[in-house]
């Protein structure tokens, strides 16, 4: 009987040493004995997201990792954000990826993520969802402070710059058109943009959230522009049934897009405080009526972003323990755990470096590697860009069709 097929994506795993591990990364840092028995039972090397060097968000690095390829069929991250909130999507429409944010008097960006936890999100997504000028404007919230934007109307164009500033300190961009045919969605978006100012801040919402002393979530950055794209069906592709576990709506709006089940559990969410083990307990326990699952496990990119190598040392350590339930099945299942890109603590912010990976089931030949780390990874020789890691998969589950005769 061929195996099933485990991908097990941690979210900005790969890093660069820190002072404050005394000069190692937060994964050798970690104390991961199951990480390490994977890897030593199976192959270790190093993966590229999507080409070396290219610094690749998570959209673009879970397409190539499903074996879809980016250039060909990326247009903008919004879609997939849409998607993944339950916003369907209709030709013409335009998708952004939303943060609600915090602007203040002078009209500087203060904190792009308005302290990140909005209980009153839902209420505020609602008051700035309207029609204007024949244009209708859908936000939906997501996890924290994230958001979706989708803008229906005639004659639109996805050809369009950013709000967000991407940096704190600096007043939201004006949007801007790429060329000459985006103009009037531009215009259209920058009106938008005004009138949503005025409601967040006369919002009942943002009064309480500043009498408590919280930030007040008085702005929405846009960012990732995008049609939705047509994806070739994931079980079409491989002849495989897949499913897919996330916390995050970018992760399941690829996913529906590919046509995977969108597989739900109480402890999957973008939080460094999720149920890593209900989560791999619910991966596994999906193979037995999958021939695949691809399970996102987003906290260490949380801590990346942050700037906390010893949160992400931590949440490495939860992640670990509860892939210990991998080596019970291994007989069965051939399971790959990499990272979709590095998130060095040190920067903040995604880096082309390359991510560690492995490849375990029992019966393959393995390599000489025994740690799973940046370091020890790099030293096997064995590397891949993302685009491979299906053909690995099937491969090694006995799938891979012979190419020849």
């Amino acid at each position: 009987m061929m195996k099933k097929l485990l991908l097990v994506v941690l979210d900005g795993l790969g890093d660069r040493p820190n002072q404050v591990l005394n000069g190692e990364t937060p994964l050798q840092a970690a104390y991961r004995p199951n990480l390490n028995a994977l890897v030593s039972a199976g192959i270790g090397g190093m993966m590229y997201p999507v080409r070396k060097g290219l610094v690749c968000g998570s959209d673009t690095s879970h397409l190539s990792l499903l074996g879809y390829d980016p250039q060909r069929v990326y247009t903008g991250r919004g879609p997939f954000e849409a998607m993944g909130l339950g916003i369907v999507s209709r030709p013409g429409d335009i998708a952004f990826r939303a943060n609600f944010a915090t602007r203040d008097q002078e009209g500087r960006i203060v904190d792009r993520r308005a302290g990140r936890d909005i209980p009153q999100a839902s209420k505020l997504a609602k008051k700035v969802s309207f029609s204007m000028n024949g244009i209708e404007f859908i936000v939906k919230e997501g996890v924290e402070h994230r958001a979706a934007l989708v803008v229906r109307g005639k004659g639109l164009s996805a050809n369009v710059g950013d709000s967000d500033p991407h940096v704190q300190g600096k007043p939201s961009r004006k949007i801007e058109a790429l060329d000459s045919g985006a103009a009037r969605t531009a215009d259209v978006l920058n009106a938008y943009l005004e009138e949503t100012r005025k409601i967040l801040d006369d919002s009942e919402e943002n009064k309480e959230r500043v009498r408590n002393g919280l930030p007040s979530a008085n702005e929405l950055l846009l960012r990732g522009a995008g049609v939705t794209p047509s994806l070739e069906p994931f079980n079409e592709k491989y002849g495989l049934e897949g499913a897919c576990l996330a916390g995050i709506p970018l992760i399941t709006g690829i996913g529906n897009l590919a046509g995977l089940k969108l597989l739900k559990h109480h402890g999957a969410t973008g939080r460094v405080d999720t149920d890593y083990n209900g989560k791999v307990k619910a991966a596994i326990r999906a193979l037995e009526e999958q021939d695949f699952v691809l399970l996102n496990i987003k906290a260490p990119d949380i801590a990346g972003h942050d700037g906390s190598p010893l949160l992400k040392r931590e949440v490495i350590e939860k992640i670990d323990a509860a892939l210990g339930q991998v080596l019970e099945v291994s007989d069965r299942i051939v399971t790959c755990i990499t990272g979709d890109h590095s998130t060095p603590c040190t920067i903040k912010e995604h880096s082309g470096d390359p991510v560690p990976i492995v490849f375990s089931t029992e019966g393959i030949r393995k390599n000489n590697v025994r740690q799973f780390d940046e370091i020890s990874c790099s030293r096997s020789g064995f590397e891949l860009l993302s685009g491979d890691v299906m053909t690995m998969l099937l491969q090694l589950s006995d799938r891979m069709e012979k190419y020849g005769a």
